[in-house]
């Protein structure tokens, strides 16, 4: 077994599996997780930048404090807001279209969004076009984690939606470089300082809809249309392995186990009464609360608000002039590392808890430091005060954490908020159930976008960044109690797993429930020849007519291939 093999627990797995096919497809809707970070990265930028004052009002006297803090932050935040309708339509669109047509319409609606801002007059067609902006980017947070937690091997699933999510700090590296490349080369007064990085987004959006013409459709999506046939096919040719391969059967026959039993379950049952199963089925009402939980405790460190508004919060710090765009470029530096060491390096080998808990541990003493300093030195946020000696230095470790609170929200919470989405969901509400997450996810990123400027003039500086750091804590207890691990299962095996009583699941749930799924124990020998793995919790063959007798109607006509061909079956989890 290679090293590679080895670092990411897929010995248990083809070699095959890993290939090119499959890392393309990664890498397209990997990518488009630029499109949200690429905006929140270029906001706070171009609103720092004289000619986009002066052509939406940002420099008008007449305006009070508070009413230029409402100006710009409602121009930060519609984009946010947008993306709330966004989320909520793509329920709909990836379902009915599946994910490749879908993220071509949202490089459509994202181009025409870009070129409305463009040729902004006024400040009303500017909202108008962050608002359409704002449609296609939130459907690019169902899109992207959905297809690649559907096609990505449960060893590396992981690493494959982390690849998005650190994507949000590739598209913000991205813009934080072009604002401060024009501030150095264009001249100061010229519209092309925020025109140049806003049409930008259409090269990305184009360059994003080529790629997704060399990717497959989802076979999940696929075995959900009834087009069993073309899931196969498709999933061979995702994972280079024949059609007939065990592996491919076994994968297809658990999605199509799952699919079964769901339908019998749900015929002649509206799409109202699948949303209503996200609060009326305990196993899934648990799974929503907890990702709901998530958004609010996650969003609310304000680790996202510091993406949007760093240009003026180094200044807290003692930064001026053109260095705070040179700054806010290092911070998504910071963070696109940060984030891709997380993926390949923590959250599959680690585990989804543990590098939780790393994450939120640096986030929460770098934000205490911050918020320390600037109660001790709260006038370092004056333009007209030098900070010198012992001052200067604070405010350089001051600086230095804003750093580190991004490396602490890459490495914990901006991972878990789209794998637990992704992961956790059975398939008949998946979309349902990640729009209404994102969509959640969203409006507290709206709120907290809109609060910030206001809080730091109501709270101060430092009681907002202390407010910050109970969100922390109160995070750490809630990944304690709460959280089960769900690294390197698959996504069928998830249902017994929240069927535990509520107290269990977060402490206990892995260690009561492994993974029983058919796909689960079929072993590729280092010899290449199938190897299935056996051990005293399995039925035996000579017992499967007497497990046969016993099964339901319903479990009969849901009988996946995998356990009619492959391996014995296998008793529910406890």
């Amino acid at each position: 077994m290679s090293f590679f093999h080895k670092f990411y627990n897929a010995g248990d797995a083809p070699p095959q599996i890993f290939n090119k096919t499959l890392y393309l497809a990664v890498f397209i809707f990997g990518v488009l997780g630029c499109a949200r970070g690429y905006d929140e990265g270029y906001i706070g930028g171009i609103e720092a930048k004289a000619p986009f004052q002066s052509q939406f009002g940002l420099d008008d006297l007449t305006k009070s404090e508070t009413e230029l803090a409402n100006l710009r932050s409602n121009i930060a935040a519609m984009v946010q807001l947008g993306s709330i309708g966004g989320c909520l339509l793509a329920m709909y669109l990836v379902d009915k279209f599946g994910r490749i047509r879908t993220l071509q319409g949202v490089c459509v609606g994202w181009i025409v969004g870009s070129v409305i801002q463009i040729t902004s007059k006024n400040v009303g067609q500017l909202y108008a076009g962050r608002l359409i902006e704002g449609l296609s980017i939130g459907q690019t947070v169902v899109i992207g984690p959905c297809y690649m937690s559907e096609i990505a091997p449960k060893n590396i699933r992981g690493l494959c939606t982390c690849i998005f999510a650190g994507s949000v700090y590739l598209g913000s590296m991205l813009s934080n470089f072009i604002n401060y490349g024009c501030a150095l080369h264009l001249p100061t007064d010229s519209p092309k300082q925020w025109i140049v990085p806003t049409a930008i987004k259409i090269v990305i959006a184009g360059l994003l809809a080529i790629g997704s013409l060399l990717c497959h459709e989802s076979p999940r999506w696929l075995v959900k249309q009834g087009l069993i046939n073309e899931s196969g096919t498709v999933l061979s040719k995702i994972r280079h392995l024949p059609s007939t391969h065990p592996y491919i059967l076994c994968e297809v026959g658990d999605i199509q186990e799952q699919i079964d039993i769901e339908d019998e379950a749900t015929q002649s049952v509206s799409k109202w009464h699948v949303f209503k199963e996200l609060i009326m089925v305990k196993s899934i009402r648990y799974r929503m609360l907890l990702a709901l939980s998530a958004q609010v405790l996650s969003q609310w460190s304000f680790a996202g608000s510091i993406t949007v508004y760093f240009p003026e919060l180094v200044a807290l710090a003692g930064v001026r002039g053109t260095d705070r765009l040179l700054y806010s470029s290092i911070l998504g530096v910071v963070k696109l590392t940060s984030a891709y060491l997380g993926a390949f390096f923590v959250i599959d080998l680690l585990g989804r808890k543990k590098a939780l808990y790393i994450g939120i541990t640096i986030q929460m003493l770098a934000t205490l430091y911050f918020a320390i300093f600037l109660q001790i030195i709260p006038d370092a946020i004056e333009d007209d005060v030098q900070l010198t000696g012992s001052r200067k230095h604070a405010g350089l470790g001051a600086l230095a954490m804003l750093y580190i609170t991004g490396v602490g929200w890459t490495l914990g919470w901006n991972s878990i908020q789209y794998l637990i989405n992704a992961e956790m969901l059975p398939l008949r509400v998946r979309n349902i159930g990640t729009a209404t997450i994102m969509a959640f996810h969203f409006a507290n990123q709206y709120g907290n976008t809109k609060a910030l400027p206001s809080m730091l003039i109501s709270l101060t500086p430092a009681g907002t960044f202390f407010f910050g750091v109970g969100v922390l804590a109160l995070g750490l207890l809630w990944a304690f109690f709460f959280l089960p691990e769900i690294a390197g299962r698959s996504l069928e095996s998830m249902e017994d797993l929240f069927n535990l009583p509520w107290y269990l699941i977060g402490r206990r749930g892995a260690e009561l429930c492994p993974d029983n799924s058919g796909i689960a124990h079929v072993k590729e020998a280092e010899s290449g020849e199938l190897d299935i793995k056996q051990n005293d919790e399995f039925i035996e063959n000579a017992s499967d007519q007497s497990v046969d007798d016993t099964m339901t109607s319903k479990q009969k006509k849901g009988k996946s291939l995998c356990n009619q061909e492959f391996i014995p079956q296998i008793p529910p989890c406890a």
